[in-house]
C-alpha cells in the first residue's frame, strides 16, 4: 500500500492511501516531489469552503506554474481512471489544457464530482478528516483573490512510503 502523510506546521495530520495503479505518473510524480522536499515549507494557497483546498505552488500563488508538466490521467484525456471527486480525495490541479499538471494539487472538502474524468485523482483521505475542515474554514480573500487564505495553513512536510515497487517511475513531458 502506498502513503502520503502531509504535516501540517500547526500539528494536523492527513495521511492519504494513493493508488498507483489509477494513476501511475501522478503518484510517481507527488511522490518524487514529497520524498525530495519540495512540499515543506509550502502552503495551502487557495481554500474554498465546501469544496477543494489547493496547495504545490513553488511560491504559493495558484497563478504559478511549475517548469515542467505531466500527462493527465483521466478520462477526457484518454486515460483510465476510476477514483471519483469525494470528500477527501487527492487530485492534481493543471491548467486549462490537459497535461499541464506539476507541482499543484488540491483536496476535495466536499464531494465534487464534476471533476469526475476531468482531473486525475491519484488518492484518497483515510485518516484527518479533522485537518482538512480545519484548512477549508481559515478565511480567505475571497474569488476575486482565488480564495487566498489570510493566514496561510504551511505544509510542515509530505511524505509517501511504499513497498518496493509499488510507485512506478517519473517520468515528465
Amino acid at each position: 500500500m502506498v502513503k502520503a502523510t502531509i504535516l501540517m506546521a500547526d500539528g494536523g495530520v492527513m495521511v492519504f492511501r494513493l493508488f498507483p495503479e489509477q494513476a501511475p505518473l501522478t503518484s510517481a510524480n507527488f511522490a518524487a516531489l514529497a520524498n525530495a522536499g519540495f512540499y515543506d515549507g509550502l502552503a495551502f494557497c487557495r481554500v474554498v469552503r465546501d469544496y477543494v483546498i489547493q496547495g504545490g505552488s513553488p511560491d504559493n500563488d495558484i497563478m504559478t506554474d511549475s517548469d515542467f508538466h505531466i500527462v493527465g490521467e483521466f478520462a477526457e484525456n484518454g486515460y483510465q481512471n476510476s477514483l471519483v471527486h469525494r470528500r477527501g480525495a487527492i487530485s492534481m490541479a493543471r491548467d486549462e489544457a490537459f497535461d499541464t499538471a506539476g507541482t499543484q494539487f488540491f483536496i476535495v472538502h466536499r464531494d465534487a464530482r464534476q471533476l469526475d474524468g476531468r482531473y486525475a485523482a491519484f488518492g484518497y483521505l483515510q485518516t484527518g478528516f479533522r485537518t482538512l475542515d480545519q484548512i477549508a474554514l481559515v478565511h480567505t480573500m475571497g474569488p476575486k483573490h482565488w480564495n487566498r487564505p489570510l493566514e496561510l495553513p504551511v505544509i510542515q512536510s509530505i511524505r509517501v512510503t511504499a513497498k518496493m515497487g509499488e510507485v512506478p517511475e517519473v517520468r515528465r513531458i
